[in-house]
Protein backbone atom coordinates (compact mmCIF):
# COMPACT_ATOMS: atom_id res chain seq x y z
CA UNK A 1 0.00 0.00 0.00
CA UNK A 2 0.80 3.78 -0.54
CA UNK A 3 0.42 6.48 2.25
CA UNK A 4 -0.93 9.37 0.93
CA UNK A 5 -0.45 13.07 2.93
CA UNK A 6 -1.99 16.23 2.84
CA UNK A 7 -5.45 15.47 1.01
CA UNK A 8 -7.55 18.27 2.05
CA UNK A 9 -11.25 18.35 1.13
CA UNK A 10 -14.15 20.44 2.25
CA UNK A 11 -15.57 20.07 5.45
CA UNK A 12 -19.11 19.37 3.39
CA UNK A 13 -17.60 16.86 1.02
CA UNK A 14 -19.55 14.02 -0.58
CA UNK A 15 -18.54 10.49 0.63
CA UNK A 16 -16.75 9.54 -2.84
CA UNK A 17 -14.94 12.56 -3.06
CA UNK A 18 -11.61 11.50 -0.61
CA UNK A 19 -11.72 8.58 -3.52
CA UNK A 20 -11.76 11.00 -6.42
CA UNK A 21 -8.92 13.02 -4.46
CA UNK A 22 -6.70 10.13 -4.81
CA UNK A 23 -7.43 9.28 -8.17
CA UNK A 24 -6.18 13.01 -9.16
CA UNK A 25 -3.53 13.14 -6.97
CA UNK A 26 -1.94 9.68 -8.78
CA UNK A 27 -3.44 10.68 -11.66
CA UNK A 28 -4.70 6.90 -12.04
CA UNK A 29 -7.66 5.29 -13.03
CA UNK A 30 -10.87 4.57 -10.58
CA UNK A 31 -10.66 0.69 -11.06
CA UNK A 32 -6.98 0.65 -10.21
CA UNK A 33 -7.66 2.06 -6.87
CA UNK A 34 -8.40 -1.21 -4.64
CA UNK A 35 -8.63 -0.25 -1.31
CA UNK A 36 -8.43 2.71 0.51
CA UNK A 37 -7.99 3.10 4.01
CA UNK A 38 -8.58 6.51 6.69
CA UNK A 39 -4.91 6.53 8.42
CA UNK A 40 -5.89 10.61 10.06
CA UNK A 41 -8.38 13.19 10.00
CA UNK A 42 -8.06 16.30 10.48
CA UNK A 43 -8.63 19.60 10.25
CA UNK A 44 -6.98 22.77 9.26
CA UNK A 45 -9.07 25.88 10.53
CA UNK A 46 -6.43 28.41 9.71
CA UNK A 47 -9.10 30.07 7.51
CA UNK A 48 -12.19 30.06 9.56
CA UNK A 49 -14.37 30.35 6.47
CA UNK A 50 -13.15 27.60 4.51
CA UNK A 51 -12.42 25.36 6.86
CA UNK A 52 -10.67 22.01 5.37
CA UNK A 53 -10.00 18.72 6.29
CA UNK A 54 -7.07 17.01 6.14
CA UNK A 55 -6.56 13.04 5.33
CA UNK A 56 -3.68 11.01 5.24
CA UNK A 57 -4.89 7.46 3.97
CA UNK A 58 -3.13 4.20 3.01
CA UNK A 59 -4.20 3.55 -0.72
CA UNK A 60 -3.91 -0.33 -2.18
CA UNK A 61 -3.57 0.39 -6.33
CA UNK A 62 -2.16 -1.64 -9.17
CA UNK A 63 1.24 -0.88 -10.32
CA UNK A 64 2.00 0.23 -7.01
CA UNK A 65 6.12 -0.21 -8.26
CA UNK A 66 5.48 1.95 -10.91
CA UNK A 67 3.57 4.72 -9.31
CA UNK A 68 5.99 4.76 -6.22
CA UNK A 69 8.86 4.90 -9.01
CA UNK A 70 6.71 7.53 -10.69
CA UNK A 71 6.59 10.01 -7.26
CA UNK A 72 9.83 9.10 -5.68
CA UNK A 73 10.29 12.69 -5.33
CA UNK A 74 6.95 14.17 -3.84
CA UNK A 75 7.26 13.76 -0.04
CA UNK A 76 3.12 13.21 0.55
CA UNK A 77 3.33 9.69 -1.71
CA UNK A 78 5.78 6.79 0.60
CA UNK A 79 5.00 3.10 1.01
CA UNK A 80 3.01 2.38 4.18
CA UNK A 81 5.01 1.64 6.93
CA UNK A 82 4.73 -1.53 8.36
CA UNK A 83 2.72 -0.39 12.05
CA UNK A 84 2.24 -4.14 13.38
CA UNK A 85 3.48 -4.86 16.84
CA UNK A 86 6.23 -7.49 17.04
CA UNK A 87 6.87 -9.33 20.25
CA UNK A 88 10.77 -9.49 21.95
CA UNK A 89 10.01 -13.11 23.00
CA UNK A 90 7.90 -15.71 24.34
CA UNK A 91 8.16 -16.86 28.33
CA UNK A 92 9.36 -20.18 28.34
CA UNK A 93 7.13 -23.16 29.64
CA UNK A 94 7.35 -23.34 33.27
CA UNK A 95 9.16 -20.31 34.01
CA UNK A 96 8.38 -20.23 37.48
CA UNK A 97 9.15 -16.28 38.38
CA UNK A 98 6.43 -13.71 37.62
CA UNK A 99 7.40 -10.15 37.42
CA UNK A 100 5.72 -7.54 39.73
CA UNK A 101 4.03 -4.45 38.21
CA UNK A 102 3.23 -1.97 40.92
CA UNK A 103 -0.28 0.25 39.85
CA UNK A 104 -2.28 -0.71 37.40
CA UNK A 105 -2.92 2.90 35.94
CA UNK A 106 -2.47 3.46 31.83
CA UNK A 107 1.11 2.11 32.08
CA UNK A 108 0.20 -0.35 34.42
CA UNK A 109 -1.99 -1.97 32.42
CA UNK A 110 0.02 -1.69 29.44
CA UNK A 111 3.05 -3.33 30.99
CA UNK A 112 1.00 -5.90 32.50
CA UNK A 113 -0.97 -6.85 29.08
CA UNK A 114 2.32 -7.49 27.15
CA UNK A 115 3.88 -9.51 29.78
CA UNK A 116 0.90 -11.56 30.16
CA UNK A 117 0.45 -11.88 25.57
CA UNK A 118 4.15 -13.16 26.15
CA UNK A 119 3.10 -15.83 28.47
CA UNK A 120 5.00 -14.01 31.88
CA UNK A 121 1.78 -13.97 33.64
CA UNK A 122 2.34 -11.19 35.30
CA UNK A 123 1.58 -10.29 39.44
CA UNK A 124 -0.07 -6.77 39.28
CA UNK A 125 -0.93 -4.60 42.87
CA UNK A 126 -3.06 -1.92 42.90
CA UNK A 127 -3.47 0.10 46.04
CA UNK A 128 -7.03 0.97 45.21
CA UNK A 129 -10.05 -0.53 44.34
CA UNK A 130 -11.29 -1.91 40.93
CA UNK A 131 -12.70 0.64 38.63
CA UNK A 132 -16.69 0.47 39.59
CA UNK A 133 -15.96 0.64 43.14
CA UNK A 134 -13.59 3.63 42.83
CA UNK A 135 -16.12 5.55 41.39
CA UNK A 136 -18.40 5.45 43.53
CA UNK A 137 -15.91 6.34 46.44
CA UNK A 138 -15.02 9.47 43.96
CA UNK A 139 -18.41 10.42 44.27
CA UNK A 140 -18.50 10.28 47.75
CA UNK A 141 -15.87 13.27 47.36
CA UNK A 142 -17.86 15.16 44.90
CA UNK A 143 -21.57 14.32 46.00
CA UNK A 144 -20.77 13.89 49.66
CA UNK A 145 -17.13 15.86 50.82
CA UNK A 146 -16.10 12.71 51.70
CA UNK A 147 -12.68 10.91 51.03
CA UNK A 148 -11.52 8.16 50.70
CA UNK A 149 -7.70 8.18 50.21
CA UNK A 150 -7.11 4.97 48.77
CA UNK A 151 -9.64 4.93 46.48
CA UNK A 152 -10.40 8.36 44.62
CA UNK A 153 -9.25 9.95 41.24
CA UNK A 154 -5.80 9.24 41.56
CA UNK A 155 -5.79 5.36 43.22
CA UNK A 156 -7.83 2.70 41.36
CA UNK A 157 -7.79 0.71 38.73
CA UNK A 158 -7.06 3.16 35.58
CA UNK A 159 -5.51 5.18 37.26
CA UNK A 160 -5.70 9.34 37.11
CA UNK A 161 -6.40 8.89 33.07
CA UNK A 162 -9.75 7.40 33.88
CA UNK A 163 -11.35 10.86 35.54
CA UNK A 164 -9.82 13.04 32.79
CA UNK A 165 -10.64 13.71 28.89
CA UNK A 166 -9.25 9.91 28.01
CA UNK A 167 -7.23 12.29 25.48
CA UNK A 168 -5.25 9.63 23.35
CA UNK A 169 -3.01 11.45 21.57
CA UNK A 170 0.89 13.00 22.35
CA UNK A 171 3.76 14.32 20.85
CA UNK A 172 6.37 11.68 21.39
CA UNK A 173 8.86 10.52 19.59
CA UNK A 174 7.42 6.82 18.17
CA UNK A 175 9.19 5.30 15.86
CA UNK A 176 8.50 1.90 16.67
CA UNK A 177 4.43 2.88 16.34
CA UNK A 178 3.71 1.47 19.71
CA UNK A 179 1.18 4.14 20.14
CA UNK A 180 -0.64 2.14 17.34
CA UNK A 181 -0.46 -0.87 19.62
CA UNK A 182 -1.83 1.07 22.63
CA UNK A 183 -5.01 2.32 20.13
CA UNK A 184 -5.41 -1.45 18.40
CA UNK A 185 -5.37 -2.52 22.25
CA UNK A 186 -8.22 -0.08 23.33
CA UNK A 187 -10.38 -0.42 20.56
CA UNK A 188 -10.18 -4.36 21.05
CA UNK A 189 -11.19 -3.23 24.63
CA UNK A 190 -14.34 -1.26 23.71
CA UNK A 191 -13.06 2.08 22.14
CA UNK A 192 -14.73 3.85 19.17
CA UNK A 193 -12.93 2.58 16.24
CA UNK A 194 -12.49 6.34 14.96
CA UNK A 195 -10.00 6.86 17.62
CA UNK A 196 -7.30 5.21 15.27
CA UNK A 197 -7.99 7.82 12.04
CA UNK A 198 -8.79 10.91 14.08
CA UNK A 199 -6.33 13.81 14.56
CA UNK A 200 -6.67 14.27 18.54
CA UNK A 201 -9.24 10.45 19.63
CA UNK A 202 -10.47 10.56 22.94
CA UNK A 203 -13.08 8.58 24.90
CA UNK A 204 -13.86 9.77 28.13
CA UNK A 205 -14.66 8.65 31.67
CA UNK A 206 -17.60 6.45 31.00
CA UNK A 207 -16.34 4.48 28.03
CA UNK A 208 -12.89 4.24 29.93
CA UNK A 209 -14.52 2.31 33.04
CA UNK A 210 -15.68 -0.58 30.82
CA UNK A 211 -12.48 -0.62 28.79
CA UNK A 212 -10.27 -0.94 31.48
CA UNK A 213 -12.18 -3.69 32.63
CA UNK A 214 -12.11 -5.56 29.60
CA UNK A 215 -8.07 -5.14 29.19
CA UNK A 216 -8.18 -6.80 32.80
CA UNK A 217 -10.16 -9.45 32.26
CA UNK A 218 -7.82 -9.98 29.42
CA UNK A 219 -4.60 -10.15 31.31
CA UNK A 220 -6.17 -12.56 33.90
CA UNK A 221 -6.96 -15.00 30.65
CA UNK A 222 -3.63 -15.09 29.40
CA UNK A 223 -2.83 -15.82 32.96
CA UNK A 224 -1.80 -12.50 34.83
CA UNK A 225 -2.83 -11.79 38.33
CA UNK A 226 -4.77 -8.39 39.99
CA UNK A 227 -5.21 -7.65 43.67
CA UNK A 228 -6.70 -4.62 44.52
CA UNK A 229 -5.97 -2.97 47.92
CA UNK A 230 -2.73 -4.03 47.93
CA UNK A 231 -0.33 -1.22 48.87
CA UNK A 232 3.45 -1.46 48.67
CA UNK A 233 5.00 -0.32 51.76
CA UNK A 234 8.42 -1.27 51.10
CA UNK A 235 10.57 -3.04 48.37
CA UNK A 236 12.76 -5.60 49.49
CA UNK A 237 16.59 -5.24 48.19
CA UNK A 238 19.50 -7.63 48.14
CA UNK A 239 23.12 -6.64 47.29
CA UNK A 240 21.89 -3.87 45.10
CA UNK A 241 19.08 -6.04 43.32
CA UNK A 242 15.43 -5.81 43.71
CA UNK A 243 14.03 -9.12 45.84
CA UNK A 244 10.50 -8.26 45.97
CA UNK A 245 8.01 -6.00 47.73
CA UNK A 246 6.17 -5.71 51.34
CA UNK A 247 2.33 -5.05 51.73
CA UNK A 248 0.92 -3.19 54.02
CA UNK A 249 -0.69 -5.89 54.80
CA UNK A 250 2.34 -7.56 55.83
CA UNK A 251 2.48 -9.81 53.22
CA UNK A 252 6.11 -10.38 51.00
CA UNK A 253 5.38 -10.82 47.31
CA UNK A 254 8.86 -11.86 45.61
CA UNK A 255 10.46 -11.42 42.38
CA UNK A 256 13.41 -10.06 40.80
CA UNK A 257 11.86 -8.23 38.49
CA UNK A 258 9.18 -5.26 39.65
CA UNK A 259 7.47 -2.46 37.45
CA UNK A 260 7.10 0.63 39.45
CA UNK A 261 3.87 2.23 37.68
CA UNK A 262 3.14 4.21 40.70
CA UNK A 263 1.33 7.36 39.01
CA UNK A 264 2.37 11.09 40.33
CA UNK A 265 0.51 10.91 43.49
CA UNK A 266 1.69 7.95 45.38
CA UNK A 267 3.46 10.46 47.83
CA UNK A 268 4.19 7.71 50.58
CA UNK A 269 5.90 5.53 47.87
CA UNK A 270 8.34 7.91 47.02
CA UNK A 271 8.96 8.55 50.81
CA UNK A 272 9.81 4.78 50.79
CA UNK A 273 11.47 4.81 47.88
CA UNK A 274 14.08 7.43 48.80
CA UNK A 275 14.35 6.09 52.23
CA UNK A 276 15.31 2.97 50.88
CA UNK A 277 18.26 4.92 49.15
CA UNK A 278 16.64 4.33 45.46
CA UNK A 279 18.09 6.87 43.38
CA UNK A 280 15.48 9.85 42.69
CA UNK A 281 16.00 13.22 41.91
CA UNK A 282 13.35 16.35 41.71
CA UNK A 283 11.85 17.21 38.35
CA UNK A 284 10.69 20.52 37.34
CA UNK A 285 6.29 20.55 36.94
CA UNK A 286 3.60 23.49 36.66
CA UNK A 287 1.28 24.57 39.16
CA UNK A 288 -2.04 27.07 38.58
CA UNK A 289 -5.51 27.15 38.24
CA UNK A 290 -8.54 26.18 36.24
CA UNK A 291 -10.03 28.35 33.66
CA UNK A 292 -14.41 28.13 32.59
CA UNK A 293 -14.96 29.45 29.91
CA UNK A 294 -18.40 29.04 28.05
CA UNK A 295 -18.60 26.34 25.23
CA UNK A 296 -19.48 28.20 22.58
CA UNK A 297 -17.34 31.06 23.16
CA UNK A 298 -14.47 28.82 22.17
CA UNK A 299 -16.36 27.17 19.40
CA UNK A 300 -17.14 30.93 17.55
CA UNK A 301 -13.15 31.66 18.23
CA UNK A 302 -11.94 28.71 17.17
CA UNK A 303 -14.68 27.75 14.20
CA UNK A 304 -16.06 30.43 13.14
CA UNK A 305 -18.77 29.98 11.54
CA UNK A 306 -18.98 26.53 11.16
CA UNK A 307 -19.18 26.02 15.27
CA UNK A 308 -21.28 23.69 16.16
CA UNK A 309 -20.50 21.33 13.45
CA UNK A 310 -20.88 17.41 14.60
CA UNK A 311 -17.78 16.27 12.51
CA UNK A 312 -15.78 18.89 14.35
CA UNK A 313 -17.30 18.70 17.95
CA UNK A 314 -16.42 20.85 20.62
CA UNK A 315 -13.47 23.00 19.95
CA UNK A 316 -9.72 22.75 22.14
CA UNK A 317 -7.35 25.20 21.89
CA UNK A 318 -3.32 25.13 23.40
CA UNK A 319 -1.88 28.53 24.27
CA UNK A 320 1.86 29.65 25.55
CA UNK A 321 2.72 32.84 26.96
CA UNK A 322 6.38 33.78 27.89
CA UNK A 323 5.78 36.11 31.01
CA UNK A 324 8.07 39.17 31.16
CA UNK A 325 9.58 37.23 34.71
CA UNK A 326 11.17 34.72 32.75
CA UNK A 327 7.69 32.26 33.74
CA UNK A 328 6.08 30.16 30.42
CA UNK A 329 2.20 30.14 31.32
CA UNK A 330 0.54 27.28 29.40
CA UNK A 331 -2.89 25.93 28.76
CA UNK A 332 -2.72 22.54 30.22
CA UNK A 333 -5.25 19.42 29.78
CA UNK A 334 -7.81 21.31 28.12
CA UNK A 335 -11.43 19.27 28.34
CA UNK A 336 -13.58 20.86 25.90
CA UNK A 337 -17.38 20.59 27.09
CA UNK A 338 -16.37 19.49 30.18
CA UNK A 339 -16.25 19.51 33.77
CA UNK A 340 -13.73 20.65 36.79
CA UNK A 341 -13.05 17.72 39.62
CA UNK A 342 -12.07 17.06 42.73
CA UNK A 343 -8.92 15.41 42.24
CA UNK A 344 -6.70 14.92 45.71
CA UNK A 345 -6.10 12.42 47.08
CA UNK A 346 -4.83 13.28 50.40
CA UNK A 347 -7.33 14.74 53.26
CA UNK A 348 -7.07 18.48 54.08
CA UNK A 349 -5.83 19.16 50.58
CA UNK A 350 -7.82 20.85 47.55
CA UNK A 351 -6.35 19.57 43.92
CA UNK A 352 -8.36 20.53 40.89
CA UNK A 353 -8.57 18.45 37.49
CA UNK A 354 -10.66 18.54 34.10
CA UNK A 355 -12.52 15.41 32.64
CA UNK A 356 -14.55 15.01 29.78
CA UNK A 357 -17.20 12.48 28.50
CA UNK A 358 -17.32 11.21 24.88
CA UNK A 359 -19.89 13.44 23.96
CA UNK A 360 -18.26 16.59 25.22
CA UNK A 361 -21.33 18.28 25.27
CA UNK A 362 -21.16 20.28 28.90
CA UNK A 363 -22.04 23.89 28.76
CA UNK A 364 -18.46 24.54 29.53
CA UNK A 365 -14.90 24.61 28.34
CA UNK A 366 -12.22 23.61 30.97
CA UNK A 367 -8.04 24.11 30.61
CA UNK A 368 -5.37 24.55 33.56
CA UNK A 369 -3.65 27.62 32.88
CA UNK A 370 -0.13 26.81 34.70
CA UNK A 371 3.26 27.72 35.08
CA UNK A 372 6.41 26.22 35.00
CA UNK A 373 8.49 25.53 38.21
CA UNK A 374 11.68 24.29 38.69
CA UNK A 375 13.71 22.54 41.14
CA UNK A 376 15.58 25.50 42.44
CA UNK A 377 12.12 27.35 43.31
CA UNK A 378 11.95 24.20 45.89
CA UNK A 379 12.39 25.21 49.40
CA UNK A 380 15.12 22.18 50.76
CA UNK A 381 16.94 20.76 47.92
CA UNK A 382 16.45 17.30 48.14
CA UNK A 383 14.32 14.83 45.36
CA UNK A 384 11.25 15.12 47.94
CA UNK A 385 11.24 19.00 47.95
CA UNK A 386 8.95 19.68 45.39
CA UNK A 387 6.40 16.67 46.77
CA UNK A 388 6.06 19.21 49.95
CA UNK A 389 5.88 22.28 47.94
CA UNK A 390 2.63 20.71 45.91
CA UNK A 391 1.29 19.68 49.29
CA UNK A 392 1.29 23.19 50.78
CA UNK A 393 -0.45 24.62 48.19
CA UNK A 394 -2.91 22.12 48.07
CA UNK A 395 -3.25 22.64 51.76
CA UNK A 396 -3.48 26.60 51.38
CA UNK A 397 -6.17 25.76 48.71
CA UNK A 398 -8.36 23.81 51.04
CA UNK A 399 -8.08 26.45 53.81
CA UNK A 400 -9.03 29.46 51.27
CA UNK A 401 -12.00 26.89 49.75
CA UNK A 402 -13.73 26.95 53.49
CA UNK A 403 -11.69 23.42 55.20
CA UNK A 404 -14.66 21.83 53.57
CA UNK A 405 -13.72 20.47 49.88
CA UNK A 406 -14.81 23.18 48.19
CA UNK A 407 -12.51 25.22 45.96
CA UNK A 408 -11.27 28.31 46.05
CA UNK A 409 -12.74 30.65 43.18
CA UNK A 410 -12.01 33.82 40.90
CA UNK A 411 -13.22 35.69 38.57
CA UNK A 412 -11.20 36.74 35.81
CA UNK A 413 -12.33 40.10 36.04
CA UNK A 414 -11.50 40.31 39.82
CA UNK A 415 -8.72 38.34 39.51
CA UNK A 416 -6.58 40.57 37.23
CA UNK A 417 -8.19 43.30 39.14
CA UNK A 418 -6.77 42.47 42.68
CA UNK A 419 -9.27 42.25 44.15
CA UNK A 420 -11.93 39.42 46.10
CA UNK A 421 -15.02 37.94 44.11
CA UNK A 422 -18.67 38.36 45.74
CA UNK A 423 -20.72 36.66 43.88
CA UNK A 424 -20.55 34.75 40.29
CA UNK A 425 -21.54 36.16 37.06
CA UNK A 426 -22.52 34.44 33.52
CA UNK A 427 -20.62 31.47 34.18
CA UNK A 428 -21.37 28.68 36.25
CA UNK A 429 -18.68 26.66 37.94
CA UNK A 430 -18.92 23.08 37.24
CA UNK A 431 -16.88 22.23 39.89
CA UNK A 432 -18.45 19.47 42.73
CA UNK A 433 -18.49 20.20 45.91
CA UNK A 434 -18.88 23.35 45.20
CA UNK A 435 -17.01 27.01 45.08
CA UNK A 436 -15.91 29.17 47.37
CA UNK A 437 -15.38 32.89 45.86
CA UNK A 438 -12.37 34.82 46.96
CA UNK A 439 -9.12 36.19 46.02
CA UNK A 440 -6.77 33.54 44.77
CA UNK A 441 -3.56 35.40 45.10
CA UNK A 442 -2.46 33.66 47.88
CA UNK A 443 -2.92 30.71 46.33
CA UNK A 444 0.21 29.94 44.31
CA UNK A 445 4.12 31.57 44.74
CA UNK A 446 3.66 35.47 43.56
CA UNK A 447 5.55 34.87 40.77
CA UNK A 448 3.18 32.53 39.38
CA UNK A 449 0.42 35.27 39.84
CA UNK A 450 1.98 37.85 38.17
CA UNK A 451 2.54 35.61 35.37
CA UNK A 452 -1.05 34.48 35.12
CA UNK A 453 -1.87 38.44 35.85
CA UNK A 454 -0.01 38.83 32.34
CA UNK A 455 -0.82 35.82 30.23
CA UNK A 456 -4.48 36.15 30.41
CA UNK A 457 -5.19 39.52 28.68
CA UNK A 458 -2.53 37.80 25.91
CA UNK A 459 -4.70 34.68 25.37
CA UNK A 460 -7.27 36.70 24.91
CA UNK A 461 -5.77 38.39 22.05
CA UNK A 462 -5.82 34.37 20.84
CA UNK A 463 -9.03 33.73 21.41
CA UNK A 464 -11.40 36.66 21.51
CA UNK A 465 -13.38 36.45 24.86
CA UNK A 466 -10.38 34.27 26.68
CA UNK A 467 -10.21 37.38 29.55
CA UNK A 468 -13.96 37.95 29.99
CA UNK A 469 -14.53 39.18 33.20
CA UNK A 470 -16.98 36.46 34.28
CA UNK A 471 -15.08 33.52 33.29
CA UNK A 472 -14.24 31.73 36.29
CA UNK A 473 -10.96 30.62 37.64
CA UNK A 474 -10.64 27.62 40.11
CA UNK A 475 -7.64 26.59 42.31
CA UNK A 476 -5.55 24.34 42.53
CA UNK A 477 -3.47 22.51 39.84
CA UNK A 478 -0.89 21.05 41.23
CA UNK A 479 -0.68 17.34 39.66
CA UNK A 480 0.10 18.30 35.98
CA UNK A 481 3.01 15.37 36.48
CA UNK A 482 5.25 13.97 38.80
CA UNK A 483 7.51 15.85 40.70
CA UNK A 484 9.93 13.29 41.14
CA UNK A 485 12.18 11.12 38.60
CA UNK A 486 12.66 7.93 39.67
CA UNK A 487 16.11 7.46 37.76
CA UNK A 488 16.61 4.72 35.13
CA UNK A 489 19.29 3.74 32.30
CA UNK A 490 18.80 2.45 28.80
CA UNK A 491 17.96 -1.22 29.46
CA UNK A 492 14.64 1.00 31.54
CA UNK A 493 16.12 -0.35 35.12
CA UNK A 494 16.48 2.04 38.14
CA UNK A 495 19.92 3.68 38.24
CA UNK A 496 21.06 2.02 41.37
CA UNK A 497 18.78 -0.76 41.84
CA UNK A 498 18.81 -4.11 39.31
CA UNK A 499 15.52 -5.58 38.75
CA UNK A 500 13.65 -2.60 39.58
CA UNK A 501 11.76 -0.98 36.28
CA UNK A 502 10.63 2.42 36.95
CA UNK A 503 8.04 3.00 34.50
CA UNK A 504 5.55 6.09 33.14
CA UNK A 505 4.12 9.42 34.55
CA UNK A 506 4.84 8.39 38.71
CA UNK A 507 8.34 7.99 37.35
CA UNK A 508 8.73 10.88 35.39
CA UNK A 509 8.77 9.25 32.46
CA UNK A 510 5.16 9.99 30.65
CA UNK A 511 2.40 12.64 30.51
CA UNK A 512 -1.04 11.24 29.52
CA UNK A 513 -2.55 7.96 28.62
CA UNK A 514 -0.83 7.28 25.52
CA UNK A 515 2.43 7.89 26.29
CA UNK A 516 2.12 6.21 29.61
CA UNK A 517 0.85 3.27 27.85
CA UNK A 518 3.54 3.13 25.31
CA UNK A 519 6.12 3.81 28.12
CA UNK A 520 4.64 0.46 29.93
CA UNK A 521 4.94 -1.58 26.51
CA UNK A 522 8.99 -0.09 26.54
CA UNK A 523 9.36 -1.73 30.40
CA UNK A 524 7.33 -4.91 29.57
CA UNK A 525 9.72 -5.61 26.52
CA UNK A 526 12.82 -4.87 28.81
CA UNK A 527 11.64 -7.36 31.84
CA UNK A 528 10.87 -9.76 29.26
CA UNK A 529 14.49 -9.38 27.52
CA UNK A 530 15.74 -9.67 31.21
CA UNK A 531 13.98 -12.80 32.48
CA UNK A 532 14.94 -14.67 29.24
CA UNK A 533 18.57 -13.62 28.69
CA UNK A 534 18.50 -14.46 32.64
CA UNK A 535 16.67 -17.70 32.11
CA UNK A 536 19.02 -18.55 29.52
CA UNK A 537 21.92 -17.93 31.08
CA UNK A 538 20.40 -21.00 33.77
CA UNK A 539 19.49 -23.36 31.18
CA UNK A 540 23.43 -22.47 29.13
CA UNK A 541 24.70 -23.21 33.16
CA UNK A 542 22.71 -26.46 33.61
CA UNK A 543 23.78 -28.15 30.49
CA UNK A 544 27.41 -27.31 30.70
CA UNK A 545 30.22 -26.50 28.22
CA UNK A 546 29.89 -28.30 25.14
CA UNK A 547 32.80 -29.38 22.66
CA UNK A 548 32.43 -29.54 18.81
CA UNK A 549 34.92 -32.75 17.42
Amino acid sequence: MLRLTEIKLPLDHAPDALRAAIVRRLGVRDEDVLEVRIFRRGYDARKKHALLLVYTVDVALRNEAALLNEFRNDKHVAPTPDMAYQFVGHAPEGLAERPVVVGFGPCGIFAALVLAQMGFRPIVLERGKAVRERTQDTWGLWRRKVLNPESNVQFGEGGAGTFSDGKLHSQIKDRRHLGRKVLTEFVKAGAPPEILYVSKPHVGTFRLVTMVENMRHEIERLGGEIRFQQRVADVLIEDARIAGVALASGEVVKSHHVVLALGHSARDTFEMLHARGVHLEAKPFAVGFRIEHPQSLIDRARLGTNAGNPMLGAADYRLVHHAKNGRAVYSFCMCPGGTVVAATSETGCVVTNGMSQYSRNERNANAGIVVGIMPEDFPGGDPLAGMRLQREFEARAFELGGGDYRAPAQLVGDFLDGKSSQALGSVEPSYKPGVHLTDLATALPGYAIEAIREALPAFDRQIRGFAMKDAVLTGVETRTSSPVRITRGDDFQSANVRGLYPAGEGAGYAGGILSAGVDGIKVAEAVARDMLGLEAAKSGARSGPSCDY
